[in-house]
């Protein structure tokens, strides 16, 4: 069974940081890709960082470029986002995502809201 479980929500100030988590079990995660949706409130969820199996290639939004790093520890299935510079518009709910044969599995996001 496919499980995908976020944490490290939590509120934050304008240019502040956050370390958002999401452990993994249920497939061979060392081959899968893995990706961090975003969905704020009144908006479409968006695909915001994505990070490649096979040789860790990485891609980002461009409004967290130079921000965001996600990074993935084989061993612990484990796929982390660091936020960095935190912007009242990054205020959203983050999901960890990755498909299996062709099945998309989401976890059950983790809140950050940024505010002054």
């Amino acid at each position: 069974q496919v499980q995908l479980v976020e944490s490290g929500g939590d509120p934050a100030q304008p240019g502040g940081s956050l370390t958002l988590s999401c452990l993994t079990s249920g497939f061979a995660f060392r081959q899968a890709g893995m990706n961090w949706h975003r969905q704020a409130p009144g908006k479409e969820r968006e695909l915001v960082a994505r990070i490649f199996g096979s040789w860790n290639t990485t891609n980002y939004v461009d409004s967290v470029k130079g921000r965001f790093t996600i990074s993935r520890d084989n061993n612990r299935a484990t796929v982390t986002l660091q936020t960095n510079d935190l912007k009242i518009e990054d205020t959203a709910v983050y999901y960890c995502h990755t498909r299996i044969a062709g099945r998309a599995y989401w976890g059950q996001g983790t809140q950050v809201t940024v505010s002054s």
